[in-house]
C-alpha cells in the first residue's frame, strides 16, 4: 500500500471521529437528536445513547467525503468511508452499552477497533489497499486515539481523558 494512501486514510479515520466533536461545540443543541431516537433496548438501557446524534454521522460523514475528493479518492467513497467509521462507533456504543458500561466508560480497543477496521475493510475492497495497510492502519489509529485523549482532554477539546 502506498504510504501516502495511509496517511490520508488515517486522517479520515481522524476526521469521522473528530468532526462530531467540533460540529458540537459550534452547533451546541442545534441538530442533535439521537440516532436512536431516545428509544431503549430489551434490557432497559439506550439502544445507543444520546451522544450518537444525526449531526455527528452528517458532520463525520461530510468531513471524510470533502478530504478524499480534495485528494482524489472521491466524494462518494469518503462519505460513505465516514458513514462505516461512524458505524463502528455505534456498533461499539451498543455493545458498551449492552455490557451495562455509561458512554463515558473506557473500553479499550472496543472503542477504537470498530470505528477504524469497517472502514479499512472498505477501502481494501474500494482501493489497491492490503490486509498489512488495514492492520497498519487500525493499530496506529487505536495507538493514536489512545494515547492522543488526554492531551486532548487537557486541551479543553474532549469532554473525558479517555
Amino acid at each position: 500500500m502506498r504510504l501516502l494512501l495511509c496517511l490520508e486514510l488515517f486522517v479520515m479515520l481522524v476526521l469521522a471521529n473528530g468532526a462530531p466533536v467540533v460540529a458540537a461545540g459550534l452547533f451546541k443543541v442545534h441538530w442533535s437528536a439521537p440516532v436512536d431516537g431516545g428509544r431503549l433496548w430489551k434490557d432497559g438501557r439506550p439502544i445507543l445513547g444520546e451522544s450518537k446524534t444525526w449531526r455527528g454521522v452528517v458532520s463525520g460523514s461530510l468531513a471524510c467525503g470533502l478530504f478524499s475528493m480534495a485528494t482524489g479518492l472521491g466524494f462518494v467513497f469518503g462519505g460513505v468511508f465516514g458513514l462505516f467509521g461512524l458505524a463502528g462507533d455505534m456498533l461499539s456504543s451498543f455493545i458498551k452499552r449492552r455490557l451495562g458500561l455509561a458512554s463515558s466508560a473506557r473500553a479499550v480497543a472496543l472503542d477504537q477497533i470498530p470505528e477504524a477496521l469497517l472502514p479499512m475493510l472498505l477501502a481494501m475492497w474500494w482501493l489497491p489497499v492490503s490486509v498489512w495497510g488495514v492492520i497498519v492502519v487500525v493499530v496506529l489509529f487505536t495507538l493514536s486515539n489512545i494515547f492522543a485523549s488526554p492531551v486532548l482532554y487537557r486541551l479543553g477539546i474532549r469532554r473525558q481523558p479517555h
